[in-house]
């Protein structure tokens, strides 16, 4: 994460990246990718691609970038990317 994170430049931004390498928050946050698609080919316990805003622990936006024909979420990702969150922080 740190590497992603530097090579992202958000150092001494308010943007922190964090892991989940036992799954432990994609499971709490019910975010686990379970569709037959990414299982059949051995991607077992890979996160859906989401995006939160939290405040004090609040969440105050979640974003989640899934579709029936892409349960990954990667053809489309535009609703977890920068601009839309922070429309979304905006309006909130």
């Amino acid at each position: 994460m740190k590497a992603w994170a530097a090579d992202q430049g958000i150092e001494g931004s308010m943007i922190t990246f964090m892991g989940d390498p036992s799954g432990t928050l994609t499971k709490a946050l019910d975010m686990e990718l379970t569709h037959e698609g990414p299982n059949s080919i051995g991607i077992i316990g890979r996160c859906k691609r989401h995006a939160l805003h939290v405040v004090d622990g609040e969440i105050k936006h979640l974003a989640i970038a899934e579709a029936d024909d892409d349960p990954a979420g990667d053809a489309f990702p535009e609703v977890t990317c920068a601009p839309a969150m922070l429309d979304a922080i905006k309006g909130n």
